[in-house]
C-alpha cells in the first residue's frame, strides 16, 4: 500500500506540474507598449501612435508611481491577505469550499499571486480551467512564483498585466482612458472604480457601480456618478494630446517610440487653431482640408506640422502637409529670380500682359490671367507681386522650360522627375506637384539670402549644409517685390489678408479648377506656409486667392510676431537705386532696385513696329472644324500678324492671298493648309500649319 500511495502522490505532482515561469527583469525588458510617443522641442507630449494591436497598453508602470489609494484599495478588494500568504490563501480558500458545501454564492479565492501566475502562462487560466487539478497547478505556480519573486513585483506585474476595459492592458492604460490620468494622480474613489472593473472588465456599468458601493456604501451615488462617466462610450478619450497625429504617424512606426521632434507645441496649437477656425468660416461645401507649416529660417527646424484638423475631411488620414498638389502661382518667384539673376530683366522691365496662344506638342497653350482679364504692358514688379500669369508665361520663354525646372530641383522640388519638356510652359503656372513643406523650405531659401539646406523635423538629426542656389541679389529684389503692398494692390487691393503690421514677402496660389490655394511667406524669422483645398481632388467653392489660405497664413505671422517687429533683409552688396519713369504713363514713376550695371531710368513698351514680323492667328498646329449648320462663306477665319509688315505679303498653299496688313479673311477647306508670311524680297519669315475637317 505505502507504495501505491507513492505512485499516486507521484502521478498528482507530475499531473499538477506548473509551466516555468519567467523572471521579472525578464517580464519588465520584454514589455512593449502598443503605443509610440511624439514630444516637442522642450520633452511636451504632442502626440502618440498606435502600433502594436494585440492589446492597447503604455509603458511600464513602476508600483511607487501609482497612487497608495489605488494600491490600497486594490489589495483590500481583490486579496486583502496579500502581504502574509505566501501565494496561496487558505483562510480564503477554506471559506470558498464551506460556501460551496453548504450551496451559498462562493467568492473566488484566486490570489494576486495566482492570477500574474496566469498572466504569465495563459494556459493556468484558460476559459474552463476550473477543475481540481488546474486549481492546484494555479496553487502551485503561485507559490513557485513567491519563491522567485517579491511582493512588489508580483504586485507591480499584477497592475500592469491586469486586462482592463475593451483592448486596455494595464493601469496605465486603464487610468489614461477612463480618467485622464496617471497612475499615480488616482484618487480613492478613482481607485475603487478601478477594483470594481478588475473581477470582470467588460461588465455592465451599473453592475460595475455595485461593486464600487460595496466598498464604500456611504458614498455610493458620487461612485455611480464616477463609474457612468469613466465607462461611458463618449469618455473614449484620446491616449494622447493629439496635436500632430500625421506627422506621428509619419515617424512612429515601433512600440515604444519616443521621438523628440523639432516643433513647438505652442506654435502647432497656434497654427492647429488658426486653420480649424478658418476651415470652420468657409465650411465642408467650399473646402475641407487644409495645413500649415512653420519653419525657423535660421535651422531649419520645422516649428509646427498640421497635416489636417479633420472636422469637414472625407481623407482626415492623408498628411496635407506631405501630399504633393499643384503648385499654382507660388513657383513665380523662382522664376523671375532666375531670369533677374541673369540680368535679362530688372524689376521695372516691361511685359505684355495680353493674350497668347502657345504651339505645343498637344495643341495650343492659351495662358489666362486669375480674373480672365489683361492689363497690357506692366514692369515685372507689378507682375510678379500681382501674380499675373501671362507675363509669367512670357518670362519662361527668356529663361527656358528646362532651366526653370532644373532650378525648382536645385530648390529642393524633388517632385519634378521629369524634363521641362514634360511639363512645358505651363511650369511657369504652376502645373508641377510640390508638397507644403517643400514650398516652405523653398521659399526659405529665399528669406536666407538664396542659401537653401535641408529642414529637420527630428531634434536629433544634425543641422544640414547650406548651398547657394540664387544669388543673394537676386533673393534680394524677389524678396522686396514679394513685400510690395502696393505693388499687388491692382490684384489683391490695398487691404487684404497678406498685409501686415511688420516686414513680411508673401505669395499666393490658386492651382487649376480650383483644387488648391496656396499661401506662402517669411518673415525676418520665420517662413509659414499653409495650403487648403480638398484632398480628394474636387474643387473647392467661392475660395479665391486671399480668402482661402491667406487668413490662416495672417494669424499665425501675427501670433508668431506678437510682442516683436520683423526687419526686412539685410541689402547685400551689387545693387544699385534709381528713379524710374514709364513712358506712356504705364506706371507711376517710382525708386527701384537693379542689380550693379543693369539700372535704367526709363522705360517704354516696345511698339509693334520694333517686334519681328509673325503670324499670330491661326497659331501653327491648329485643328478647325467646319460646321455643316453654317453656310461654308460664313466660316472665314481672320488672319493676324504683328510687327512692322508693310509690304510683306501672305501665301496659302502657294496662292497669294496679298499684303499681309490687309488682315485677309481666309477660307480654306478641308486638309492641311501651309500660310507663309513673305518679306517684301520674297523671303520666307514665318510659316504655320494648320488642318480644316
Amino acid at each position: 500500500m505505502p507504495g501505491v500511495a507513492a505512485l499516486l502522490v507521484a502521478i498528482a505532482f507530475f499531473l499538477t506540474l506548473p509551466p516555468p515561469l519567467p523572471t521579472y527583469a525578464r517580464v519588465v525588458a520584454a514589455w512593449q507598449p502598443s503605443e509610440a510617443w511624439l514630444y516637442d522641442r522642450n520633452g511636451t507630449l504632442l502626440d502618440s501612435e498606435r502600433v502594436a494591436f494585440k492589446a492597447r497598453r503604455l509603458a511600464w508602470v513602476p508600483l511607487d508611481a501609482m497612487s497608495p489609494a489605488l494600491v490600497g484599495t486594490v489589495v483590500a478588494s481583490e486579496d486583502k491577505r496579500f502581504r502574509d500568504h505566501g501565494g496561496v490563501d487558505f483562510v480564503a480558500l477554506g471559506s470558498a469550499i464551506r460556501a460551496r458545501l453548504s450551496g451559498e454564492r462562493a467568492r473566488g479565492a484566486s490570489t494576486i499571486s495566482m492570477q500574474v501566475a496566469g498572466f504569465l502562462s495563459p494556459d493556468l487560466a484558460r476559459p474552463g480551467a476550473r477543475g481540481w487539478r488546474d486549481k492546484l497547478r494555479q496553487m502551485r505556480a503561485a507559490w513557485a512564483l513567491e519563491g522567485r519573486w517579491s511582493k512588489d513585483e508580483i504586485l507591480e506585474a499584477y497592475f500592469n498585466l491586469a486586462g482592463f476595459r475593451g483592448e486596455a492592458q494595464g493601469i496605465g492604460a486603464a487610468a489614461q482612458a477612463m480618467f485622464g490620468k496617471t497612475p499615480a494622480d488616482l484618487t480613492r474613489s478613482e481607485a475603487r472604480v478601478i477594483a470594481a472593473l478588475l473581477p470582470d472588465p467588460n461588465a455592465p456599468i451599473a453592475r460595475v457601480a455595485a461593486r464600487a458601493c460595496r466598498m464604500d456604501v456611504a458614498d455610493c451615488d458620487p461612485l455611480r456618478t464616477a463609474t457612468a462617466t469613466a465607462l461611458s462610450a463618449e469618455r473614449a478619450r484620446a491616449l494622447d494630446p493629439g496635436l500632430a497625429p500625421h506627422l506621428a504617424a509619419r515617424l512612429l512606426d515601433k512600440p515604444g517610440m519616443r521621438i523628440t521632434t523639432t516643433l513647438d507645441a505652442g506654435i502647432q496649437r497656434v497654427a492647429t487653431a488658426a486653420l480649424s477656425r478658418q476651415l470652420q468660416g468657409l465650411g465642408s461645401g467650399r473646402a475641407r482640408d487644409g495645413a500649415v507649416v512653420v519653419v525657423d529660417n535660421a535651422t531649419g527646424d520645422v516649428l509646427a506640422y498640421v497635416g489636417g484638423v479633420g472636422l469637414g475631411s472625407t481623407a482626415a488620414q492623408v498628411d496635407g502637409a506631405n501630399a504633393y498638389r499643384q503648385a499654382g502661382s507660388t513657383l513665380k518667384p523662382f522664376l523671375y529670380a532666375q531670369v533677374i539673376e541673369k540680368g535679362w530683366l530688372t524689376p521695372a522691365s516691361i511685359l505684355d500682359d495680353s493674350p497668347v496662344q502657345l504651339d505645343t506638342a498637344s495643341g495650343l497653350y492659351v495662358p489666362q490671367n486669375y480674373d480672365r482679364s489683361f492689363k497690357g504692358p506692366v514692369s515685372v514688379r507689378t507682375a510678379l507681386a500681382g501674380s499675373l500669369n501671362v507675363p509669367a508665361v512670357r518670362t519662361l520663354l527668356v529663361g527656358g522650360v528646362e532651366a526653370f525646372r532644373n532650378r525648382l530641383w536645385d530648390t529642393g522640388y524633388k517632385g519634378l522627375v521629369e524634363d521641362g519638356q514634360y511639363y512645358g510652359f505651363s511650369l511657369a503656372l504652376g502645373s508641377a506637384e510640390v508638397t507644403l513643406l517643400e514650398q516652405a523650405n523653398a521659399y526659405r531659401s529665399l528669406a536666407n539670402a538664396g542659401q537653401f539646406a535641408p529642414l529637420r523635423l527630428r531634434a536629433s538629426e544634425p543641422a544640414g549644409r547650406g548651398r547657394q542656389v540664387l544669388s543673394p541679389q537676386a533673393a534680394w529684389i524677389v524678396s522686396d517685390i514679394l513685400s510690395d503692398a502696393s505693388a499687388r494692390s491692382s490684384t489683391f487691393g490695398v487691404d487684404s489678408a497678406l498685409r501686415l503690421p511688420f516686414w513680411a514677402a508673401v505669395k499666393t496660389g490658386t492651382s487649376k479648377a480650383m483644387r488648391d490655394n496656396w499661401c506662402v511667406g517669411y518673415t525676418d524669422r520665420f517662413t509659414v506656409a499653409v495650403w487648403v483645398g480638398n484632398l480628394e481632388g474636387d474643387s473647392m467653392k467661392a475660395v479665391s486667392g486671399t480668402s482661402g489660405a491667406a487668413p490662416v497664413w495672417r494669424d499665425v505671422m501675427v501670433a508668431l510676431n506678437r510682442g516683436r517687429t520683423s526687419a526686412a533683409p539685410p541689402r547685400p552688396p551689387g545693387l544699385e537705386q534709381r528713379r524710374v519713369t514709364f513712358a506712356s504713363a504705364i506706371e507711376p514713376p517710382r525708386t527701384d532696385w537693379f542689380l550693379t550695371g543693369t539700372g535704367q531710368s526709363a522705360q517704354i513698351a516696345a511698339p509693334a513696329a520694333a517686334r519681328r514680323p509673325r503670324i499670330v492667328n491661326p497659331v501653327s498646329g491648329s485643328v478647325f472644324a467646319l460646321d455643316p449648320d453654317i453656310p461654308v462663306n460664313r466660316q472665314r477665319m481672320g488672319i493676324a500678324v504683328t510687327g512692322a509688315v508693310a509690304g510683306h505679303r501672305l501665301i496659302l498653299d502657294r496662292r497669294d492671298l496679298g499684303d499681309a496688313d490687309a488682315r485677309p479673311q481666309l477660307l480654306a477647306g478641308p486638309g492641311s493648309h501651309q500660310l507663309a508670311l513673305l518679306d517684301p524680297s520674297g523671303r520666307v519669315i514665318d510659316r504655320i500649319r494648320f488642318t480644316v475637317r
